[in-house]
């Protein structure tokens, strides 16, 4: 009766439009992870299934548990790494890969290590590695305005014009200014769209350790620093500082482990779109806005159902959208990475190495990129802040010549 009694109008929208902005800009992500690694439709139906479903159930019970707006998605920065690593192995190494990552997330989870794992990491590597990842989706916004001029154009400048009015509805005008001008010029693909429901399909899992190092520990990585710690702190931010971490993420790493499978590589706290639950525009009354969370709950469900649809439609629009789309969805992410990782001048260094290592997409000893840029920025990190040897200055000083040579 309580959850009737409390329910409002403003929650209604706010869930639906946090919803929707989370299928407009992270989901592109996912669907140009599938195109490059050559998964099948049905393989991406139930990726889709099982991230909407996981967060739909986890978003409902953990919001009325704690009577805070907790919304759970998929890790968009984990889809993007996903883009370059998915090709590389087998469907069923990812699968392993995503267990992996999603024990780890659960192992922090039920040992309370969230906040200590955080004050050991340096989070300007972190930060870094995570630029790194998503630099290729920036730069192929522009690289696809060789394809399509007027489209890519187009949508930038929606994008720049939205963040000025409405920040918080960019994304959602540049996907309707998108489709309105591939509708408009006959470019959308009719046929290739078809109306269905999602089915799981179940992968076995394989455990390889290349693809363990490759794709587990960054995903694991990514997840805690990219979505967890700032998911939180817009939940303390917002006032609901009663919600502890340690059963959201034990939540989100238990929920991923049952649903991998089935192609989930991972479910984590919302940020940017639970910005939207969490303010006044879903309830004046702070204790009523957990409501939205809930309403957020039910629409992931409903568009999990509906996974084969999802899939079709995209399907049917051009690359250079889904490239541009992808792209925009991700400037506020790659914009605040770079300005984490440069945020304190005694570690710019090491998160410089860690940037540039990932972002290059070497391979080496068949580890990936992100691997070696976690691990050279953590040794440059380690290296450059560890104290000099005894003597060293008086050495040093005692020919200041030497530093011009």
């Amino acid at each position: 009766m309580t959850l009737f009694k409390d329910m409002s109008l403003s929650a209604l929208v706010a869930g639906f439009i946090a919803t929707v902005i989370s299928y407009a800009g992270p989901l592109v992500i996912i669907f140009q992870a599938a195109r490059t690694a050559g998964l099948p439709a049905e393989v991406l139906s139930s990726w889709i299934w099982a991230i909407s479903i996981g967060s739909g159930v986890l978003g409902i019970v953990l919001s009325l548990r704690y009577r805070a707006p907790v919304v759970i998605a998929w890790s968009a920065p984990g889809s993007a790494l996903l883009v370059s690593l998915l090709p590389q192995v087998s469907l069923g190494e990812a699968v392993g890969a995503y267990l992996v990552a999603n024990l780890i997330v659960l192992v922090v989870g039920l040992s309370g290590a969230f906040d200590k794992l955080v004050a050991r990491l340096p989070l300007s590597v972190c930060a870094a590695m995570l630029a790194g990842i998503l630099f290729s989706f920036g730069s192929a916004l522009f690289t696809s305005l060789q394809e399509q001029p007027l489209l890519v154009l187009a949508m930038f400048v929606t994008y720049l014009v939205c963040k000025r009015v409405s920040p918080r509805y960019a994304v959602l005008a540049v996907l309707l200014v998108g489709v309105g001008l591939v509708i408009g010029r006959g470019e959308l693909s009719a046929d290739a769209w078809v109306i269905g429901l999602a089915t799981p399909v179940w992968i076995t899992p394989q455990f390889s350790p290349m693809a363990m190092l490759n794709i587990g520990v960054p995903l694991a990585v990514v997840a805690l620093t990219g979505q967890f710690i700032p998911g939180m702190a817009l939940l303390r931010s917002s006032g609901y500082r009663q919600v502890p971490a340690r059963p959201l993420l034990a939540g989100c790493g238990l929920g991923s482990l049952l649903l991998a499978p089935f192609a989930c590589h991972g479910l984590a706290l919302g940020a940017i779109t639970a910005a939207i639950c969490t303010g006044r525009e879903a309830h004046e009354r702070p204790e009523r806005r957990y409501l939205a969370g809930v309403v957020g709950g039910l629409f992931y469900l409903l568009f999990g159902l509906f996974g084969a649809t999802l899939v079709s439609l995209f399907s049917a629009f051009p690359q250079a959208l889904v490239a541009a789309l992808a792209g925009l969805a991700l400037f506020g992410a790659i914009a605040a990475s770079l300005a984490g990782a440069m945020a304190v001048p005694q570690e710019r260094e090491a998160a410089l190495v860690a940037f540039l290592v990932t972002a290059s997409g070497m391979s080496f000893l068949g580890l990936s990129a992100a691997f070696w840029g976690l691990i050279f920025g953590l040794f440059a990190h380690w290296l450059l802040a560890h104290k000099s040897v005894p003597g060293a200055e008086q050495a040093v000083g005692s020919r200041p010549d030497q530093a011009t040579r």
